[in-house]
């Protein structure tokens, strides 16, 4: 007597509802009908076979607490100063015995209000009233100096960004002789204020939380080659500052978190 596809297919479905095959894995699971599907049984336990999950945040505080509490000896930390945040993975593993790295904490630094308005306006093209307006809405931060570092008052710094006027002046000499004549001009363009112009603003600042203060200098440049003058501020040294506020970030995080994980810089991808 043969039997069908169905009955066979039949009879091995009940085999397998009866004696629900084991597989040798951490996370329990048993093979049942459908082709011998595999089933994940975790969902169904008191527990989680293994703790795993991303702990984010933008404070180093917190972070370097929630490292500390979970400190394992496997944890591994990448730190990228260029977006100033840091990627820690507790189940990493390594080459002879890889983890899952899929427990992980994450921060993300966030830039404080001042130190978004001093990017934002670096290098920018001003209005007399933009920057004036910009000088009284920060003033809390702001030290103007002039030339010789001396600090100005902000009420008066206010007033001279408000009050820059363009002076031209055209000078003409010629000369004429018996057989040649030859004539030259030069004109001068001169910005004045009734104040005195800050030759700079000092902006005192922390730039992320977790960090010291910082002072960022801004020197004022007025433009005058059109009808009413343009002023820019130029960030000094800023690529130098940027670098060292990396490095603080760096020293910081193996500060707060010691021989909780060991910390490298760069980045890791799963």
């Amino acid at each position: 007597m043969s039997l069908s596809k169905e009955a066979i297919q039949l009879i091995t479905d009940t085999a397998l509802e009866a004696t629900g095959k084991p597989l040798a894995t951490l996370v329990p699971t048993v093979v049942l009908p459908e082709s011998a599907r595999v089933i994940d049984l975790e969902k169904y336990q008191a527990l989680r076979s293994r703790f795993r999950g991303t702990f984010s945040t933008h404070s180093l505080a917190d972070f370097s607490a929630y490292v500390t509490d979970r400190a394992t000896t496997a944890a591994r930390g990448f730190i990228n100063q260029d977006e100033m945040s840091c990627a820690l993975l507790f189940n990493l593993g390594d080459v002879n015995e890889p983890g899952h790295a899929d427990d992980r904490a994450v921060l993300k630094l966030k830039a404080s209000a001042g130190y978004k308005a001093v990017q934002a306006i670096a290098g920018e093209r001003l209005g007399q009233k933009d920057l004036s307006d910009w000088i009284e809405d920060w003033h809390q931060y702001l030290t103007p100096v002039d030339d010789a570092g001396n600090a100005i008052p902000i009420a008066k710094a206010i007033a001279a960004v408000r009050t820059i006027t363009i002076k031209a002046t055209s000078e003409s000499e010629t000369t004429v002789g018996d057989t040649s004549a030859s004539r030259s001009a030069m004109d001068q363009i001169e910005a004045r204020s009734k104040e005195t112009l800050p030759a700079a603003l000092q902006f005192h600042i922390v730039p992320f939380e977790g960090l010291t203060e910082q002072r960022i200098t801004l020197r004022i440049s007025v433009i005058t080659s059109g009808s009413v003058p343009v002023l820019k501020l130029r960030w000094v040294g800023e690529e130098v500052q940027r670098e060292e506020i990396a490095q603080e970030f760096k020293s910081v995080l193996e500060e707060k978190i010691g021989t909780a994980a060991k910390l490298t810089l760069g980045s890791f991808s799963v």
